[in-house]
């Protein structure tokens, strides 16, 4: 009977997948379509069949949030005792348990928990000048090494082969790696990645152990399959000894995380490594509308490279929902102001502000909807990273300013005068830096040179007696006063709010409401992304994000960066976008120019680029407030019937509803008014402008019908 209820409500994939035999099963899970679910109803109805006992089975998972909901589940289910963990916590436990014994009664050595401080001093030894963020940048690198497998002396090839872009040459890395190793071992510590290893030796070197280990864990359970490394994998194969009662959960659409050294390579090969493997797709969506999940198919559907090969058409199982928003704005201060309005606006309807999210590809990008939202009176939480003006390099360059105040001219444009400050922390505008944590910091960093540019364009009126007032420059202590100012208003204490985050971090996660912001070539993908596989990775991102919205979606980006910025073009991995944009695609010389996609108009509330006919006709976007003159309206179809019966033709085309909604909403009172309703030619013009002006001051349709007809 136990069993029964594990079944019930489960779709027929999800029952294939519960049920499947003993050996290897690969579960293919599209987004929202119910992985979790399959996976502890898998587990809870072999342990209620008596199949296999809770004790002998391992679940491994990548967070410890994800460790915790799996065992939740499996208590209620009553598959109470199995053990599910991430990879770490697994190897640690036996690394403990067996250390005795491995490590013949010496005491097992401290956990790191952090490399940065041994990477520094190792930088120090090699005789590379690292600061801290050249150090978190080391670490980074040295633990996609350690995670791929790869050894100090393998490191400089490994490393061009893998196309890194290590922050320091690579043969310079190579000398800090192994001296990291060598520190570690004189100061009697070890890292994640050799607690690892050291669970692998233990197996592998110490038939007892891996006996003992065996006996113990006989059934395996891998989730997030795709974002597995080559050393975690090396660790599960010695957990399964040659076994093959192995579930492997995944979805290679997800994979977005190969700089640690994920790889997506041991789900794609699972059915040719295991060749008695059972495949299961999971495809239908229960977390989206089939709107969001249209729009994310035909973003994954035009992927290529391996992970394509096992890309799933997701079928969406909820009620129709809205259409997701596309939105083009003149530059992204512009975009961070419509985003917070609308916001704003979903929270008064009542949507709580915990359920909305609005996700970026990079965390520099966050200032800019931080003070929106804060000028709005929105609530916010920053998920992943420090909020913006609490980054220390912020910190260090809001220093650098306020001492700059001092020693920069004071007719210095303030531009100029920004670059040279930060010039002082070591920022070099035209020179990216390789290394992740560098390039985040140059980005931060970068944005408030843009925040610079955005002020240097509103020049200060300055009274001069009664005779009115002279326009002069911003001063660099003007600027640092605008920084202040939006600092300690960014810094107000915060409850459940809106969520920022970027798409990295908000892999797992889900919201009622998404707004996917910056969508603009060089934002998203990345300038930073040049070959094919990182292009497809940049994809992914997207498709993660798409993905995150159950019910409504808003996706954006700014023409320019700031106002008069130079030109961008809209993410090409929005067809949507590039088909309705009103910039073509540079270089593009097959295509004959457009007259009517070059007429853009933009919506009278929001300022969003407008792309649809008939949201252009009226002025707006369909989802912005209308501020509709009921009774001019009501006039207008008055006159329109009597109009038209006299014409004898349908009232259709004398005006359509949408052309009369317009000029109840517009209310044009000059020709030039009237033709920019969308639609409105010099004809009709002619033809009904003076009625239509007659009506629009105030006249009834009876007094406008008598002076046309008689």
């Amino acid at each position: 009977m136990r069993t029964e209820a594990v079944l019930a409500g489960l779709d027929p994939e999800q029952r294939t997948a519960v049920t499947a035999p003993a050996g290897p099963v690969c579960i293919l899970a599209g987004a929202g379509t119910g992985k979790t679910r399959a996976i502890t109803h898998r587990i809870a109805y072999r342990t209620l069949t008596g199949e296999v006992s809770p004790r002998h089975i391992l679940a491994v998972t990548f967070t410890a949030r994800a460790a915790a909901e799996m065992r939740s589940r499996l208590t209620e289910l009553g598959a109470a005792g199995v053990q599910a963990r991430t990879f770490h916590a697994a190897a640690l436990r036996q690394v403990r348990y067996f250390a005795p014994r491995l490590l013949e009664g010496r005491a097992m050595p401290e956990l790191l928990e952090s490399k940065a401080r041994v990477v520094g001093l190792a930088a120090a030894r090699a005789g590379v000048r690292a600061d801290r963020t050249g150090a978190r940048d080391l670490a980074s690198e040295i633990e996609w090494a350690k995670s791929s497998l790869v050894e100090p002396g393998e490191y400089a090839v490994a490393a061009k082969k893998a196309l890194r872009e290590p922050p320091f040459e690579p043969d310079k890395v190579a000398e800090v790696f192994a001296a990291y190793e060598s520190l570690k071992r004189r100061q009697g510590v070890i890292d994640f990645e050799d607690m690892l290893r050291a669970a692998v030796w233990g197996i592998e070197e110490h038939p007892d152990v891996a006996e003992q280990i065996r006996s113990q864990y006989r059934h395996f359970v891998v989730d997030e399959y795709q974002d597995v490394n080559p050393l975690q994998q090396r660790l599960l194969e010695a957990w399964l000894g040659g076994r093959d009662d192995l579930t492997v959960v995944g979805d290679a659409s997800q994979t977005i995380y190969s700089f640690t050294g994920a790889t997506s390579s041991y789900l794609i090969d699972f059915p040719r490594q295991r060749r008695d493997a059972v495949v299961i797709r999971l495809v239908r969506d229960y977390r989206s509308t089939p709107q969001v999940v249209g729009l994310a198919n035909a973003v994954i559907r035009q992927a290529r490279g391996n992970e394509a090969r096992l890309r799933l058409e997701l079928v969406g199982q909820r009620p129709p929902g809205a259409e997701p928003e596309l939105k083009i704005f003149p530059d992204e201060a512009g975009e961070a102001v419509a985003v917070a309005r609308r916001c704003r606006d979903l929270i008064a309807a009542g949507t709580p502000a915990s359920e909305i999210a609005v996700l970026f590809r990079t965390n520099a990008q966050s200032e800019a909807y931080e003070k929106a939202l804060a000028e709005a009176e929105v609530p916010y939480v920053v998920r992943g990273a420090e909020r913006f003006f609490e980054r220390p390099e912020i910190r260090q360059a809001m220093i650098a300013m306020r001492a700059a105040v001092r020693s920069i001219p004071g007719e210095t444009p303030l531009v100029q005068a920004v670059v040279e400050a930060l010039a002082a922390t070591g920022w070099q505008r035209e020179q990216p830096p390789p290394g992740g944590a560098a390039r985040e910091q140059w980005e931060a960093l970068a944005a408030i040179v843009a925040l610079a540019e955005e002020y240097a364009r509103a020049p200060v009126l300055e009274p001069i007696g009664q005779a009115g007032a002279v326009q002069r420059d911003v001063t660099l202590a003007e600027f640092n006063d605008e920084l202040a100012r939006r600092a300690e208003q960014q810094h107000a204490p915060t409850m459940a709010g809106v969520t920022l985050a970027s798409l990295h971090s908000a892999k797992g996660l889900e919201w009622d409401a998404v707004f996917l912001v910056g969508l603009a070539d060089g934002t998203l993908p990345t300038m930073y992304a040049k070959t094919p596989e990182q292009l497809e990775e940049e994809r992914r991102l997207l498709y993660v994000g798409v993905t995150r919205a159950r019910q409504w979606l808003w996706l954006s980006y700014g023409q320019s960066r700031s106002p008069g910025g130079r030109a961008r073009r809209p993410c090409r991995f929005l067809p949507q976008l590039e088909r309705n944009s009103p910039t073509e695609r540079a270089g593009d010389r097959s295509r004959k120019p457009d007259r009517r996609r070059s007429q853009v108009s933009s919506c009278r509330v929001c300022g969003a680029t407008l792309l649809a006919g008939a949201d252009r006709k009226l002025g707006r976007c369909p989802t912005c407030p209308s501020d509709l003159d009921e009774d001019l309206f009501a006039r207008l179809q008055q006159w329109r019937s009597a109009t038209a019966g006299e014409l004898k033709v349908p009232a259709y085309v004398v005006f359509t509803d949408a052309t009369l909604v317009a000029m109840a909403e517009r209310r044009p009172s000059s020709p030039a008014e009237l033709l920019a309703i969308a639609g409105i030619g010099p004809r009709k013009l002619g033809q009904y402008g003076d009625s239509v002006f007659a009506l629009v001051a105030g006249a009834s349709a009876e007094e406008v019908a008598r002076k046309n007809f008689g």
